[in-house]
C-alpha cells in the first residue's frame, strides 16, 4: 500500500491515528507506529513538559516514525512547537488555528507539517505557507468538527491543492479507506476506532459506549457558539443542548462542560462526561489490538481495490 504519504512519512501503511486529547498518549502512538501506521501523540491542552515526556516514552517503545498533534490554541503552543524540534520529532499535525508562525522553524528542522483542515480555502492557504500535506476532515468525525461531509470535502480539496490529501471523518474499515482513495486521498486518518483498541488508555466505560453505539447516537453540541463538537449522546449532551436552546452564553456553556472529556476518558463518567466520537461509532463492534486492527483494515482495503490504479 505505497502512496505519496507512506513515502513522505516513512511508514508502511497509509493509516494515521488521530491526535485525540486525553486519548492519544505514548502507549497508543507507539503501538500504531509499531503496527505500520503513523501514531500521533495528542498534545491537546497539555503543557510542553508533558509532551516532551510523552515523546521520550514513545521512543522507548518504538523506533518507527510517530508524530505530535498541536492544538494551536494551547497556551503553551510556542513551547510545544520548540519541543518538537528539540526532540527530533519528524511529523506534526495541527488543529484549532494556523501553524504559519512555526513553519520556518519546523521546515528547517526537517519536520513534516500536516494541518487538519475543514475547507478548501484553508487547504490552499496551508499549501501556500509550506505544508507537506493536509488532513481533510469531514463533519462525520468526532470532537471538533466543520460543516462539510468527508465525501464532499475530500475531492474538492484534492482538486484544489498539489500536496497529498489525507481523508478523515467517517472512516471505520477497509470500505471507508477504499472510498477515500477513490476520492483522491493518499492516506486516511482515523480516530474513533483507535479509541477502543486494547492499547488505548481510555476508560472501559468510554470504550463500551462506542462499541454499543448505533448510527443515530451522536449529537453535535456547541453549534450556537461556533465551536461544534460531536459526542455520543448522554445526560450531559441533553442538558447542554437544552442550555443552548435557552440561549446560554459561551461562558456559561464552557463552564458547564469544563473537564468533561477528562471525566469520560479518565474517570469513566459516561453520564456527565464528554464522549467524543464520530458517526462511525455504529460500525465499531470489536476491541482489537493496534496490530490486529491495522492488518484487518489493510487486508480489507487491498481486497476491495484489486485491479485499481493503486494495485496495478
Amino acid at each position: 500500500m505505497k502512496t505519496e504519504v507512506t513515502e513522505l512519512l516513512g511508514i508502511k501503511y497509509p493509516i494515521i491515528q488521530g491526535g485525540m486529547a486525553w486519548v492519544a498518549d505514548y502507549h497508543l502512538a507507539a503501538a500504531v507506529s509499531e503496527a505500520g501506521g503513523l501514531g500521533i501523540i495528542g498534545a491537546g491542552g497539555a503543557p510542553a513538559s508533558w509532551v516532551q515526556e510523552q515523546i521520550r516514552e514513545a521512543r522507548k517503545l518504538t523506533d518507527k516514525p510517530f508524530g505530535v498533534n498541536i492544538m494551536l490554541m494551547n497556551p503553551e503552543a510556542d513551547q510545544i512547537a520548540q519541543v518538537i524540534v528539540e526532540e527530533g520529532v519528524k511529523v506534526v499535525t495541527t488543529g484549532a488555528g494556523s501553524p504559519e508562525k512555526y513553519m520556518k522553524m519546523w521546515k528547517e528542522a526537517g519536520v513534516r507539517v500536516i494541518p487538519v483542515i475543514a475547507s478548501v480555502a484553508l487547504a490552499k492557504r496551508m499549501e501556500r505557507c509550506g505544508a507537506d500535506a493536509v488532513v481533510a476532515e469531514g463533519t462525520e468525525s468526532g470532537g471538533h468538527i466543520g460543516e462539510t461531509t468527508t465525501m464532499a470535502l475530500v475531492p474538492q480539496v484534492v482538486d484544489a491543492v498539489n500536496i497529498p490529501v489525507i481523508a478523515a471523518g467517517g472512516i471505520a474499515d477497509g470500505r471507508g479507506i477504499a472510498a477515500a482513495f477513490m476520492l483522491g486521498a493518499k492516506a486516511v486518518q482515523m480516530g474513533t476506532h483507535f479509541v477502543v483498541v486494547k492499547e488505548s488508555i481510555v476508560h472501559q466505560n468510554y470504550k463500551n459506549h462506542i462499541i454499543k453505539a448505533k448510527d443515530i447516537d451522536t449529537r453535535v453540541t456547541g453549534r450556537s457558539t461556533g465551536h461544534p463538537v460531536r459526542v455520543i449522546r448522554n445526560k450531559m449532551t441533553k442538558e447542554y443542548l437544552k442550555l443552548e436552546q435557552e440561549g446560554a452564553t459561551l461562558e456559561e456553556l464552557e463552564r458547564f462542560t469544563l473537564g468533561g472529556l477528562r471525566k469520560a476518558v479518565v474517570e469513566g463518567d459516561t453520564d456527565n462526561g464528554s464522549i467524543m466520537a464520530g458517526q462511525i461509532a455504529g460500525l465499531v463492534k470489536e476491541e482489537y489490538t493496534c496490530k490486529e486492527l491495522i492488518e484487518h483494515l489493510v487486508a480489507q482495503t487491498e481486497e476491495l481495490m484489486k485491479g485499481t490504479k493503486l494495485y496495478e
